[in-house]
Formats: structure tokens, C-alpha cells, sequence
């Protein structure tokens, strides 16, 4: 049984830069697509950002391009997401999941694994 654990969330001001980690345990990433979703106050959860970790190929939401990169750390078994130029709207619960199949992009519906979130709140 995986078990992921979010990391790195926290309060910054608009403009301001974080870095999510995302490790594992009880198994590896190295079968798996990961996906970094997030939910805001009364909306759906949504997919930010993905890597499958066999190749590297990374998938970023449309309107997150440019800002956000995700990459990972083999020795570590642990998948960042660096969010850049953070704004208001990007307020939210952040949560990494891990996906056997090969669907691409991931969906939430589809998530064998999820970890329990770590906050992210930028104030204006």
C-alpha cells in the first residue's frame, strides 16, 4: 500500500514562490503516473499538474503554464511541484496522487492514491 505525504504548503504573498513535495512510502513512484490536484473553498478539485515517472513527460493545466514546474527525485521517491508568481486564486488544498494505469492526463476520478493535502493560502 502506498502512502503519500504532502509537504511545503503554508501562507505567502502574492507574487511569492513555493515548492510542494510529494514522498512516498510503502512502494515506489516508478510505475506510476503522479498528478498534483488542488481544491479551492466550495469548488471541484482540479489536476494542476502531472509526470509519469517512467519517462519524465510532464502535463500542465492550460491556464498554469508558464508558473508551475513539477519534476522528480528518484532517490528520494518524492515529486515536487514549484509554483512561481503565485496570485490570490491559487489559494487552496494541494494534494499529489498516484495513478496505476496509463490513462494520460491523469483525472481525479482515477487515482489509486491520494495523500491528505497540504494548505496553500496567498494573501493580496
Amino acid at each position: 500500500q502506498v502512502q503519500l505525504a504532502e509537504s511545503g504548503g503554508g501562507l505567502v504573498q502574492a507574487g511569492g514562490s513555493l515548492r510542494l513535495s510529494c514522498a512516498a512510502s510503502g512502494g515506489t513512484f516508478s510505475s506510476y503516473v503522479v498528478g498534483w490536484f488542488r481544491q479551492a473553498p466550495g469548488k471541484e478539485r482540479e489536476l494542476v499538474a502531472a509526470i509519469r515517472w517512467s519517462t519524465g513527460l510532464t502535463y500542465y493545466a492550460d491556464s498554469l503554464k508558464g508558473r508551475l514546474t513539477i519534476s522528480r527525485d528518484n532517490a528520494k521517491n518524492t515529486v515536487y511541484l514549484q509554483m512561481n508568481s503565485l496570485k490570490p486564486e491559487d489559494t487552496a488544498v494541494y494534494y499529489c496522487a498516484a495513478d496505476r494505469s496509463w490513462r494520460w492526463p491523469p483525472i481525479v476520478g482515477g487515482m489509486d492514491y491520494w495523500g491528505k493535502g497540504t494548505s496553500v493560502t496567498v494573501s493580496s
